[in-house]
């Protein structure tokens, strides 16, 4: 088979990955298909739901940073988009993941007849710069070390400091970059995928952090009568909870936004059934943004994750009245 152009898509929680693939997809030929590895730091995947809609064919490593499930899982996914045949593979880390094992498994012999790779793209929010819990973060410092393109998103929210800070780093950048781009709303063109990748070194050794799998987790599957699924994970000093609703809950819209605008945590995703529709929502840090899904019968996901352990029970609580059977009465 021909060797397909692959591209590794990294960046921090929030950075705002999926909407950058989401930008790509709706721009990609009508003729191309194109495949995307989703990896997610939680065990209740929402990502791919939502990459879905754009018609690509999506595989899902949920459970924690890619490179510690690099083993089995990540090569089941991989193999199974590479059969499909696609025109394209993208790879999604999770935003606390570090690529460098990724790039050494798609590098490998394994793949190197199959997989060509070209640019790693690094999407980062120039906000992050001036703050150390990111900027000490290894994880954070290596994402931009091994990334061929560095990708400044959300500068429409962003003041000239924050730009100062951003172009900064990126001028001691060593060795130099073969793009920096300044972008809104995550629009990456399409002709950065085929800049050619180079060798590139991280600063630190990785160390594998939370459960290191060697199986691939089993498919969410509520039982007869079933309301919901809670799946916890944690971390390289983060906590997700997640959690997996039934395709008859519905969620009161105005309720949950309340809720979600008013929850301290780093990052929430959900796709979730309301009585108004299916909705994507996507929290950084308590600014929620908001966009309408075409899903039928769509079983709601939602995830949190924050860098403390959060009263996970008493939320619980909370998404559970407001469900139908509350907007019911």
């Amino acid at each position: 088979m021909k060797r397909i152009p692959t591209n590794i898509i990294t960046g921090f929680l929030g950075a705002g990955k999926t909407t950058s693939i989401l930008s790509l997809l709706a721009r990609k030929p009508e003729h191309e298909k194109w495949a995307i590895l989703i990896n997610e730091f939680g065990n209740v995947g929402v990502d791919g739901a939502i990459l879905e809609q754009q018609g690509a064919i999506i595989k899902e490593v949920p459970g924690g940073c890619m490179c510690c499930v690099a083993g089995l899982p990540m090569s089941v996914g991989i193999n199974a988009l590479l059969a499909q045949k696609p025109d394209r593979l993208l790879l999604e880390p999770t935003g606390l993941g570090h690529p460098k094992e990724v790039i050494h498994k798609l590098t490998s012999e394994s793949y190197r007849n199959y997989v060509d790779l070209r640019a790693t793209i690094t999407v980062v929010d120039p906000r992050h710069f001036a703050d150390n819990v990111y900027t000490d973060n290894v994880n954070f410092q290596d994402q931009l070390a091994l990334a061929d393109v560095v990708v400044a998103n959300k500068i429409d929210q962003c003041d000239d400091f924050d730009l100062y800070t951003f172009q900064t780093a990126m001028e001691k950048a060593e060795p130099k970059k073969a793009l920096i781009a300044e972008v809104e709303h995550g629009r990456l063109e399409l002709e950065w995928l085929d800049i050619e990748r180079t060798d590139r070194q991280a600063q630190h050794s990785h160390h594998h952090h939370g459960h290191d799998q060697t199986e691939p987790l089993p498919e969410l599957e509520l039982a007869p009568g079933q309301q919901f699924i809670r799946k916890e994970n944690h971390g390289q000093g983060y906590h997700s909870c997640g959690w997996f609703f039934a395709a008859d809950q519905l969620f009161e819209f105005s309720k949950l936004f309340s809720l979600f605008s008013n929850l301290s945590a780093n990052r929430i995703k959900a796709v979730v059934n309301t009585e108004n529709g299916c909705f994507a929502f996507n929290v950084v840090n308590q600014v929620v943004s908001v966009n309408e899904l075409s899903l039928e019968g769509f079983e709601s996901r939602i995830e949190v994750i924050d860098n403390e352990i959060l009263p996970w029970d008493e939320l619980e609580k909370i998404l559970c009245s407001i469900t139908a059977n509350t907007i019911a009465k």
